[in-house]
């Protein structure tokens, strides 16, 4: 029998450094060794963990274990003529990235960070800016193998298993562990990306850039400002595709699996976040915005900006963020100019706004996009109006037949969760199958009434 990983109780919290909760945290190295684990569970249950990037209380499990799957990081297989890449769980994007771009491929699906694992991604069905064209993460995994309840490993499909595997695909690990997945790569001739930017003058014409344009394109995305008083809604369009080969006059460095530097544990810009001067920020990053065509990027400023500093949620300062993202239907873009007002009207300023527009929904009951417009906003804490703010917003989001993204989430009323996901019930009926005892849990399914308790 493989030897139990140690256990250390710490106090965990999501990227936003809200809500923090502790637990038991081990962290094995071995399929084996997380099956030994599942023995002899904390009596709040179990849940993995991956590189902590999920900004609300996902990964957390108060008063029960958390597993961390970092230690299962290996690149098992790569087939090079047939674009397929077969990694452990606790895998990151970044290393995937390492291996595969300098030989002709990419990620198909890729978050705003390289830092998520491949099971995080996988529980979360994370988007990209080319869900358009691509879709989810979930819809570019060949198979999965996912440690059950049981101890038992199944190996999950879309032909073979599909109602296992699309309840597992943004399941939120709350149907096991994904210890292994294989994933089908996007082909790229080079590590660059060629790129148009276009800067808009309000919120309408940031719509329409986007809905005449974006088939062109497989990554469409939008800058918002939505601090500066009378501009909201002005926008920075970027669009893109990996370039060909020579294309660029010299080689793209790739990024590394680390960040370059670290934003220190001192350094806190709270008070400017909060305040005012953040329409400011917004007014100089819009001037500076280079409109043309044809510019070529490297692979980390283009999908993973913020990725250059390390740790930088800790500028946000104690009191950490929110992200709050939803998508809503594409004929309510009436939706993301009331989310703008109200927000400009409570005095929220967002220090970062991104606007997409989602092409069609994955299989998985509990996959975030659907066709229409996702909205993601970033809000420094602490700020008293928040709480009124979004939970009206979550209502008009609601009415409008959308959405809030639960792998975000930190503070959706429970009441909401089923008007928002209708196939609620269907994954809980296929969850209650794979994990009848309910053993896998954390916060937000505690929080949410996802797993029926609320203990």
């Amino acid at each position: 029998m493989a030897n139990a990983a140690h256990r250390e109780r710490r106090s965990l919290s999501g990227w936003g450094r809200t809500a923090p909760s502790v637990a038991d945290v081990a962290r094995p190295t071995s399929v084996g060794a997380i099956a030994e684990l599942l023995t002899a569970p904390a009596p709040r249950g179990v849940i993995a963990r991956g590189l902590g990037r999920s900004y609300g209380d996902v990964a957390q499990n108060g008063g029960g274990m958390v597993v961390d799957l970092t230690g299962l990081d290996s690149i098992l297989d790569f087939n090079t003529s047939a674009g397929t890449v077969t990694v452990a769980g606790g895998c990151s994007l970044a290393a995937i990235i390492e291996l595969v771009a300098p030989v002709g491929w990419f990620l198909p699906v890729t978050p705003g960070t390289r830092f998520v694992t491949v099971g995080g991604a996988i529980a979360c069905d994370v988007h990209g800016k080319n869900h358009h064209r691509d879709g989810s993460f979930g819809s570019h995994v060949a198979a999965l193998t996912l440690l059950t309840a049981s101890g038992d490993l199944r190996t999950l499909s879309p032909e073979e298993t599909p109602r296992e595997f699309w309840a597992t695909v943004g399941g939120l690990g709350l149907t096991g562990f994904v210890v292994e997945a294989t994933l089908k790569l996007l082909p790229a001739e080079s590590t660059a990306i060629r790129v148009d930017t276009e800067r808009t003058a309000d919120l309408d014409a940031t719509f329409e850039k986007l809905r005449a344009t974006d088939q062109s394109y497989r990554y469409s995305v939008a800058w918002l400002d939505c601090a500066t008083r009378g501009r909201l809604g002005r926008g920075i369009v970027i669009q893109g595709d990996h370039a060909a080969a020579g294309e660029a006059d010299t080689p793209s460095a790739l990024p590394s699996q680390h960040p370059r530097i670290s934003a220190p544990g001192w350094l806190s810009l709270a008070p400017v976040l909060r305040s005012p001067l953040i329409g400011l920020l917004n007014d100089v990053h819009f001037r500076r915005a280079r409109p043309g065509t044809g510019r070529i990027e490297a692979i980390e400023p283009f999908f993973y900006p913020l990725d250059a500093l390390g740790d930088w949620n800790r500028v946000y300062g104690r009191g950490g963020f929110l992200q709050y993202q939803f998508a809503v239907p594409l004929d309510r873009e009436d939706v993301v100019h009331s989310a703008l007002g109200l927000l400009y009207d409570a005095g929220l300023r967002s220090t970062l706004a991104v606007l997409k527009r989602f092409g069609p929904e994955s299989q998985a009951p509990l996959s975030f996009p659907f066709p229409g417009w996702t909205l993601a906003l970033d809000i420094a804490l602490p700020a008293p109006a928040a709480a009124r703010t979004l939970s009206s917003l979550d209502d008009l989001v609601a009415e409008a037949g959308g959405r809030v993204y639960l792998a975000k989430d930190s503070r959706l009323r429970r009441e909401l969760v089923e008007v928002m996901n209708p196939r609620l019930p269907e994954w809980q009926a296929v969850r209650r199958e794979l994990d009848p005892d309910g053993l896998f849990q954390h916060d937000l399914g505690r929080r949410l009434g996802l797993t029926g308790s609320s203990s």
